[in-house]
C-alpha cells in the first residue's frame, strides 16, 4: 500500500519529478566527476612516476608529493654529490615545466643519465634525443595531439623537432633536453628533482638515510611507495576543494528536495487531511513523505551515475589522456550524499505535514 502510494505520488507531476531528478543527477555527477578526475590524475601521475624505474626521488624542501607543483630551486650540481654516495648506481636530474594551456608537465632531461636510471625508452617510432631542439613524446600524447615523428612542433614558444614516439609510463608525456628547458624557463643550471637508482633495491633505505643526512630538509621519497603518497590529503588545498564540492552538492540536493516537497505538501494538504481523518498517524505521514524523497534521490542518483559515465566517455573521446577514475565506492558515496541532502531537505515539509490539523486540511481549497 505504502509503496504504491509513493510511486503514484512520484508520477503524479511528471515535469516536476523530471526537474527534481535532473537536479539530483547533476549533484551526483558533480561529486563523481570531481572526485574521479582528482583521483584519476593522482593515480595516473603516481603510476607514471613509478614507471621511471628509479628507487628514490630527491626534491627540494617543502616540495609536494605531486611533482607538478614543484618549481626548480635546486642547483643541478647536487647530482654530482648524490652520485658519490655509497650504493648509488645512477642519478638523473629532471627539470619540470608546467604548461597551463594543455595541463601538461614537461620533463627536461639529460638523455644519457635518464637512460641509466630508467633503462631507456621503448620506441614505437624514431630515436632518442640527440640535438638541443629534439623532442620525444609518448604514444598517448602523439595520438591525442596528432603528433608525428619527424615533424616540427611548436611548444612553449619554441620550435622542437619530434624525433621519437615512445611507450607511455616514464614519468611525463613530453621530454626535451634539460639545457633547452632551462633556457626556456630561465632556470639555468637548476633541476626540479633527482631520480636516484641504487645498486640493489635492498640498499634503498641506506641510501635514503645518507641523502637525508647530506641534504638536510630536502624531501627524500621512495618511489616504491610513491603511489600510497599520492592522496588528496598530501596535496595542499585539494582535500578542502573536494570537501567544498561535496558540501555544494549537499546544498543543491537540500534545496531541490526542500522546494519539491514543500510545494508537494501544499498541493496535497487536502489529501493529508483525508489520511488523518481515516486514522493515519503522524509517523505514517512522515514515512510516506520521506519515502517519496528517498525514492527521488535514489532515482536521481542512478541517473547521475549514468550522466557521469556519459560525460566521462565524451571527455575521454576528446582528451584521451584525461584520466577520470569512477570507482564503485564513490558512486555509492555520491548517491548516499544525495540521499542525506534530500532527507534533510524533506525534514521541514515532513514536520509541516505532520502538524496539520485534519479539519483545517479538509477545508483547504
Amino acid at each position: 500500500m505504502m509503496r504504491e502510494m509513493v510511486l503514484r505520488n512520484v508520477m503524479h507531476r511528471p515535469v516536476r519529478t523530471a526537474v527534481c531528478l535532473l537536479a539530483v543527477a547533476v549533484e551526483v555527477s558533480v561529486v563523481v566527476l570531481v572526485v574521479g578526475l582528482t583521483t584519476g590524475l593522482l593515480t595516473d601521475t603516481a603510476k607514471r612516476i613509478e614507471g621511471v624505474g628509479a628507487d628514490i626521488m630527491l626534491q627540494p624542501p617543502s616540495a609536494s608529493a605531486f611533482i607538478g607543483i614543484t618549481s626548480a630551486p635546486m642547483p643541478i650540481k647536487i647530482g654530482e654529490k648524490i652520485a658519490q654516495l655509497r650504493y648509488v648506481a645512477a642519478v638523473a636530474p629532471v627539470l619540470l615545466q608546467f604548461n597551463a594551456s594543455g595541463l601538461e608537465i614537461v620533463y627536461g632531461i639529460d638523455p644519457e643519465s635518464f637512460r641509466a636510471v630508467s633503462g631507456g625508452f621503448v620506441f614505437h617510432k624514431g630515436h632518442d634525443m640527440e640535438g638541443p631542439d629534439d623532442m620525444v613524446v609518448d604514444d598517448v600524447y602523439a595520438a591525442t595531439h596528432h603528433v608525428r615523428a619527424g615533424q616540427t612542433y611548436r611548444y612553449l614558444e619554441h620550435d622542437f623537432h619530434v624525433v621519437g614516439i615512445v611507450e607511455h609510463g616514464k614519468g611525463a608525456r613530453i621530454f626535451v633536453p634539460i639545457e633547452t628547458l632551462q633556457d626556456i624557463s630561465a632556470a639555468h643550471d637548476k633541476a626540479s628533482l633527482f631520480f636516484v637508482r641504487c645498486n640493489r633495491p635492498e640498499e634503498t633505505e641506506e641510501v635514503m638515510e645518507e641523502l637525508r643526512s647530506t641534504f638536510r630538509g630536502y624531501q627524500v621519497r621512495p618511489l616504491k611507495e610513491y603511489l600510497s603518497l599520492m592522496t588528496a590529503t598530501d596535496l595542499p588545498g585539494l582535500h578542502a576543494f573536494i570537501d567544498s564540492m561535496i558540501a555544494l552538492a549537499v546544498c543543491i540536493g537540500f534545496l531541490v528536495i526542500f522546494l519539491c516537497m514543500y510545494t508537494t505538501i501544499l498541493e496535497r494538504t487536502r489529501q493529508i487531511g483525508v489520511l488523518k481523518s481515516l486514522g493515519a498517524s503522524d509517523g505514517y505521514i512522515a514515512q510516506a513523505i520521506l519515502s517519496e524523497s528517498a525514492t527521488l534521490c535514489v532515482m536521481g542518483g542512478v541517473c547521475g551515475i549514468v550522466l557521469s559515465l556519459l560525460l566521462r566517455a565524451l571527455a575521454q573521446a576528446k582528451w584521451p589522456n584525461l584520466p577520470i577514475l569512477i570507482t564503485p565506492g564513490w558512486t555509492a558515496g555520491a548517491i548516499a550524499i544525495a540521499l542525506v541532502g534530500g532527507l534533510l531537505g524533506a525534514a521541514y515539509p515532513t514536520w509541516l505535514a505532520c502538524k496539520k490539523d485534519p479539519v483545517e486540511a479538509l477545508a483547504f481549497e
